[in-house]
């Protein structure tokens, strides 16, 4: 998710760890335990530190190994002795690193639901998972967990006991619940999908929009994939390419020509669906590829364009999202 909501979730997640006694009678425990989760809210999101190296190494990093299974523990170490040193909390290790433990876990689950996805289950698979269930920003969940913050602070004036934690516990239970129908609504899309293109098997990527009732999806067929839009719960058909079209032009020599650039190298590394395309332009060649999952108003919108000359040296590439940020969609 958005920066914005995970740390929004995480001060709301020291207000749940209210309910904990301890937490609420030490209030260097709840200090600590705010910032814990504040800070242990964000810490898988460090690697956009690799955007300095350039877009390549960024796509490469960005939520591999500091969302991997070993991160989920090691994150809330590196965070809960500092904390407790500062705060002089040693007696409540545990309790500061269970509460950055769960921070940290929900910060990788939160992204797990997006299209984007995890490599969550590094270093055992380098394998991509995403439930393609929530946006990158979902103003109701963002909107609930605002109220109960504005609730904390200007109703009860920041203080910290049990009816704090109280009312979070009902803010994460009417977050999974939400969440829970997100994943209903989108079991249903997909059957629906399946069935308006009679298409019974098929890999069917969905890709959530700000609207309930709206959603783009990818469906692979045995030779072609079909783009489109569900509103309402009706299925419109925009656009098709062909699911044979990689292997077929990855072996073209122009192609080929673009396969050793970083740009290509970084996109195959996070790419699923592939489509690559070519045309002669300004006396060279320019090669498009495309993730097919994500496009808005019938244009793919993200990959990497490579600029050949007419001997097929390379002269530039270009990776990264051909959109404005505000335009869909939101991974």
């Amino acid at each position: 998710m958005d920066t914005g909501s995970h740390l929004l979730f995480g001060v709301t997640l020291a207000g749940l760890a209210c309910l904990e006694p301890a937490i609420v009678q030490d209030p260097a425990l709840a200090h600590a335990v705010l910032a814990g989760t504040l800070i242990g809210s964000h810490a898988p999101d460090f690697d956009t530190l690799a955007r300095l190296r350039g877009y390549a190494t960024y796509l490469r990093v960005h939520r591999g190994f500091t969302h991997s299974l070993p991160a989920l523990f090691i994150w809330p170490a590196l965070i809960s002795l500092p904390l407790a040193a500062m705060f002089g909390v040693w007696e409540h290790l545990f309790s500061l690193y269970a509460w950055i433990f769960a921070a940290v876990v929900l910060h990788v689950a939160l992204d797990l639901f997006n299209v984007y996805g995890v490599q969550c289950l590094r270093p055992f698979s380098k394998k991509w998972f995403h439930l393609d269930t929530l946006s990158l920003y979902e103003p109701f969940l963002f909107g609930l967990h605002s109220i109960g913050l504005l609730i904390w602070l200007f109703v009860w004036g920041g203080a910290e006991g049990a009816h704090i934690g109280e009312m979070f516990a009902l803010i994460y239970a009417a977050s999974f619940f939400y969440i829970a129908i997100r994943a209903a609504q989108r079991k249903r899309n997909i059957q629906l999908v399946k069935s308006k293109l009679n298409l019974a098997e098929g890999t069917c990527h969905l890709i959530p929009s700000l609207n309930w009732f709206q959603w783009q999806f990818v469906i692979e067929g045995d030779h072609q994939y079909y783009l489109g839009e569900i509103r309402e719960g009706n299925v419109t058909l925009e656009k098709e390419y062909s699911s044979s079209n990689y292997s077929y032009e990855s072996t073209h020599p122009i192609v080929k020509a673009t396969m050793t650039t970083d740009g290509v190298r970084a996109f195959l590394h996070f790419a699923q669906r592939i489509h690559v395309s070519w045309s002669e332009k300004n006396g060279g060649y320019e090669v498009q590829w495309r993730d097919v999952r994500f496009w808005y108003k019938q244009k793919l919108s993200f990959g990497v364009n490579v600029m050949l000359d007419h001997d097929m040296n390379v002269v530039s590439d270009t990776l990264g999202w051909d959109k404005k940020a505000w335009d869909p969609p939101y991974v």
